[in-house]
């Protein structure tokens, strides 16, 4: 599993000043990266603070290239290559700016934040053309929906039910966020092999 190459990185509006919260938040912006013709693309909510202090696996808001923390970042990516999708994926964020919360850590972004990055995230998708969208955890899974005025009715009853998105021409698989995968999986009743398994069988 190699951390990706900050030159991969799809950079579509550089010093993007949309959202003046997410300037004064950010250290910098974290891209999309990974294959223009991947058949795969994880979508997370938005970047967390990172670790600059973490070596190479800093996260988004340190090194510029989404999914890049030590732990969801890794997590993540390491599932996809365990089941041959390594260089298949191309990884990014609804929101490509750390929405840091008063207290430092991450906030939700606000509704203004999701639709003033929706044009990014259209622009990966047309750039890529994936066959499956994979939507980490309950708030990218409903950006995703939003796209088509859908809304989520129960999180966890959605995860690994793929939905065909019509107006982007992907289906949508929503899985558990990585950094609650252990928690979810007790909840869902599935051994680890089992989910993999789920997300396997709906992958490309």
């Amino acid at each position: 599993m190699h951390h990706p190459d900050p030159d991969d990185r799809l950079v579509l509006e550089p010093d993007c000043g949309r959202c003046p919260a997410l300037v004064e938040s950010r250290t910098c912006i974290s891209w999309g990266n990974g294959p223009r013709d991947a058949d795969v693309l994880v979508v997370g909510e938005a970047p967390g603070a990172g670790d600059p202090d973490a070596g190479t696996w800093k996260g988004g808001n340190h090194t510029g290239c989404a999914y890049t923390s030590r732990h969801s970042g890794r997590r993540i990516r390491r599932l996809l290559a365990d089941l041959g999708y390594a260089d298949r994926t191309f990884y990014t964020n609804a929101v490509k700016c750390f929405p840091a919360g008063e207290d430092g850590s991450n906030r939700e972004p606000t509704d203004a934040e999701l639709s003033n990055c929706r044009g990014h995230l259209e622009s990966e998708l047309d750039v890529v053309d994936p066959a499956v969208v994979v939507a980490t955890g309950k708030h990218a899974t409903e950006t995703l929906l939003a796209f088509e005025g859908r809304a989520l009715d129960g999180f966890l009853d959605s995860v690994c039910e793929p939905v065909d998105l019509p107006d982007l021409c992907v289906t949508l698989l929503p899985v558990l966020h990585p950094s609650y995968q252990e928690v979810w999986l007790s909840r869902l009743d599935l051994t680890e092999a089992e989910y993999r398994e789920r997300i396997a069988a709906h992958l490309p």
